[in-house]
């Protein structure tokens, strides 16, 4: 009943279609149907396609005249016919499975999902929905997260099983711990699967929610976006995710400096909150062996580094695609989203990622120079501004971004919202400003 109702609203408004695919990609990432058409069918690849019809009827009924791309629009076509170009050609070594396939798809429809996006918040009003559904649905997730941890490992087992259904691992191995080792403390993973997935997407929600705890207008009560930012940090902290815990320190850190100063006194207190309770000391052992690349984990991301350049020596301009490589001595899959690229896409591909990302932080900034300082927009800016650089930041250690489904099309919608946004500012200042000037003439 709740899925024939969600179908009704999505196939009525873009925007329900937008709710319920953060929805999925916050609370049920991995959830898939319980019976197969060839192959199964995630709660994804079904709201992608609710999506994608909607705006497709839109423009072909003509609902919708132009067709917007914003500065970033060329950027990130270009990036996607050189996805598209690695693909094929990876082919010529490699045969796909029917899932290999699948998820190539569902990355493409990720990537598109920025185009959905400008072509249709259009309004600030959309936008503080969407800002508004990202933070509430992303601190669900943290609220869970927080809750499976804390509570003893055999309810969470009990409350974990049921997902079972919708093709989640169940029982003790579903579980995760500091380099798999019992032994060592456990990480959340909330509805996730896996911790470093949880904190790529609590790497976005935070720093969004972070900078709207500070603004003059937030998008929810000033109640919520504490009680919500204080979920997302405990949750973060409690996946012993170490670059997911970095993308947001260093992106709030870049808040804070632009605009708002009170942010530092957050950080400052939350990093000696950390150094001196004895119940984070786990923690920053955990964080220092990192550093020191003294634990296992630390240890095999320098072995997949240097593999992964390797691979990049053999093959640097288009790479090898996303099925395999053609040497029995090389591998895909490494813990870096731009080595990970750079294997994948080859040079010509990370150029054209690292290209569009430096065109939309070009257009944010030429966006926040346009607005006066008390302008509602500044805020909604700067949080996604700061979601896509905490998120770069975090990459240098993590390659979920690039290769989950969901985690693409969250860091894609954040990059569309945040185009939105500037567009909003760039255009609907400079007609404001106008109409101003014009009634004073």
């Amino acid at each position: 009943m709740v899925a024939g109702i969600g179908a009704l609203l999505m196939l009525r408004d873009v925007r329900w279609g937008l709710l319920a695919l953060l929805a999925v990609v916050c609370l049920l990432p991995f959830a898939s149907l319980p019976f197969r058409f060839g192959f199964t069918p995630t709660f994804l690849d079904l709201v992608f396609g609710a999506l994608y019809a909607v705006w497709g009827m839109r423009l072909i009924t003509r609902r919708q005249d132009d067709f917007i791309l914003t500065p970033l629009g060329l950027p990130v076509l270009i990036f996607i016919v050189l996805a598209i170009f690695s693909f094929v050609m990876g082919l010529s070594h490699s045969r796909p499975s029917a899932n290999d396939v699948r998820t190539f798809a569902e990355v493409l429809m990720g990537f598109g999902i920025f185009f959905l996006v400008v072509n249709n918040v259009w309004q600030e009003s959309r936008l503080r929905l969407m800002t508004a559904g990202i933070i509430l649905l992303g601190s669900a997730e943290a609220a869970i997260g927080v809750f499976l941890y804390v509570i003893p490992t055999v309810w969470t087992v009990r409350f974990l099983s049921p997902l079972g259904r919708v093709g989640y691992p169940v029982g003790l191995g579903a579980l995760r711990y500091i380099n798999d080792d019992p032994s060592r403390p456990l990480r959340a993973i909330g509805t996730s699967v896996d911790p470093n997935i949880l904190g790529a997407m609590l790497v976005i929600v935070t720093c969004i929610a972070g900078v709207q705890l500070f603004a003059r207008r937030p998008v929810l009560p000033r109640l919520w976006l504490v009680l919500s930012f204080g979920a997302l940090s405990t949750c973060l902290f409690l996946t012993y995710s170490r670059g997911s815990l970095a993308g947001v320190v260093v992106a709030l850190g870049m808040v804070a400096l632009l605009k708002y100063r009170r942010l530092f006194v957050v950080l400052v207190v939350a990093g000696m909150l950390l150094l001196l309770l004895p119940q984070t000391q786990a923690y920053v052992a955990h964080f220092v062996q990192g550093i020191e690349i003294a634990d296992r984990s630390t240890q095999m991301r320098m072995g997949e580094y240097k593999d992964a350049f390797e691979l990049i020596q053999r093959y640097p301009w288009i790479g090898v695609g996303f099925v395999g490589t053609p040497d029995i001595d090389l591998y895909l899959g490494v813990a870096n989203i731009y080595l990970a690229l750079a294997g994948q896409v080859g040079i010509v591909g990370l150029t054209a990622f690292l290209l569009v990302m430096a065109v939309f932080f070009h257009y944010e900034l030429r966006a926040w120079r346009a607005l006066p300082a008390d302008e509602s927009l500044k805020p909604l800016l700067l949080g996604y501004g700061a979601a896509v650089f905490g998120s770069l930041i975090s990459g240098f250690l993590d390659h979920t971004l690039l290769t989950h489904p969901h985690a693409v099309v969250i860091l894609w919608l954040t990059l569309g919202l945040g185009a939105a946004s500037a567009r909003m500012a760039v255009h609907g200042f400079s007609r404001k400003l106008h109409t101003m000037l014009e009634s004073r003439k």
